[in-house]
């Protein structure tokens, strides 16, 4: 289906106001919101699935009117608690329209990481009450205007609903491509860690392209990817993976690579690592200002210096650069030292078209990764 006519049927919901986090199979919607949509909807783009929930109410308290809230399926695991302790109705009865991407739909191919919640995501919709319709491509308008009808009978009793969204159902239309001004490549500064970095050090990728890039790199140089745990799922959550290796192996410096996007998701583990104060540790935001393993859509905060924020959280070294000299001047100096260290890349927005994925399952890689570090025989 065309964006435009769509958004149209949204407009006659009586919604104004949509916010929440790019995915891929919501991508031709998202690159409308960033454009023309931007002109006729309030659109915003928080830091994580709960705070889009939270957006809504807000808009709602205020307004009167329903908000439409989009996000990947995996994002139904952040918003659960706002949706059952604010919106439910025997809490508040506020109603909302969720747009939720179907990654890992039963019998499509898809990530590993998306399997199991592709199970589970109508499930959990009738868990936490909440009424829906799958789109899947090719279906008549007549029927997509049925399915609106529903939600708006719903909405407008002080429900929520919800429309699965299937891959390909968005009509896919000119692809708009996002730029940030920055030089350096992701792949050519993960590539830069990884010469740098010891034999005993590892390594923790976030989910998304730094993850396989580092797989990628990995391989080339060193011939092989032990030393890697590819945090696939989990979106914000590889620092804590990655502290909870630091503290339990001292004599190991760890590197845990992020995005930007993902850092400002949970961005209160920032300030847990300053009070923390692990001093194997390295934590490396990727900043591209952009969420890119799901289309390049825009992060909610872009151009926010990520290396102040880490200061200001407690971390006694934060640096930030944007040049393959700068970078390499300072992982050198960081082998020398042994102090929590928070390094900011600018990095530009971008993959190569035949960049690979791993070719172990996830648990292959986690078995390999455990008897790398010495936690499994």
């Amino acid at each position: 289906m065309q964006t435009e006519k769509f958004a149209k049927l949204l407009q006659n919901m009586g919604i104004s106001t949509v916010t929440g986090i790019p995915d891929s199979a919501l991508k031709p919607f998202c690159d409308y919101m960033n454009g023309d949509g931007g002109k006729i909807f309030c659109h915003y783009v928080p830091a994580n699935e709960g705070a889009a929930v939270g957006i809504a109410v807000g808009s709602f308290l205020a307004s009167g009117k329903p908000a439409c809230i989009y996000a990947q399926n995996s994002g139904l695991g952040n918003m659960v608690n706002p949706i059952t302790s604010l919106m439910n109705r025997e809490v508040y009865g506020i109603p909302a329209l969720f747009l939720i991407g179907w990654r890992g739909e039963p019998g499509t191919k898809d990530e590993p990481q998306h399997k199991f919640m592709g199970m589970i995501t109508e499930k959990m919709l009738g868990v936490l009450q909440i009424r829906y319709s799958v789109l899947k491509a090719g279906m008549p308008e007549d029927e997509i205007e049925d399915r609106f009808a529903k939600a708006k009978a719903a909405v407008d009793a002080g429900f929520q609903y919800a429309f699965v969204i299937a891959g390909g159902f968005f009509d896919m239309e000119e692809r708009k491509v996002y730029q940030n001004g920055y030089a350096l490549s992701r792949e050519m500064a993960v590539r830069e860690m990884v010469l740098s970095a010891g034999d005993a050090d590892i390594f923790v990728s976030t989910t998304g392209k730094i993850s396989r890039e580092l797989y990628e790199q990995s391989d080339r140089i060193k011939g092989y990817h032990r030393q890697a745990f590819l945090t696939v799922g989990g979106m914000g959550h590889a620092s804590m993976a990655a502290f909870g290796i630091a503290k339990e192996r001292p004599d190991r410096r760890v590197y845990c690579l992020d995005g930007d996007g993902a850092v400002l998701m949970h961005m209160g583990s920032l300030a847990f690592l300053g009070r923390q104060g692990p001093d194997n540790l390295v934590h490396v935001c990727l900043d591209n200002c952009a969420h890119e393993s799901v289309g390049g859509m825009p992060v909610g905060s872009a151009g926010l210096d990520y290396a102040e924020a880490a200061a200001a959280c407690g971390y006694p070294a934060a640096y930030s650069v944007e040049t393959i000299s700068e970078l390499k001047k300072l992982l050198a100096a960081i082998q020398e030292r042994h102090v929590l260290t928070f390094l900011n890349i600018k990095v530009s927005i971008g993959s190569r078209p035949d960049l690979g994925r791993p070719k172990e399952t996830a648990v292959e890689n986690k078995d390999s990764f455990m008897r790398h570090l010495g936690g499994r025989k």
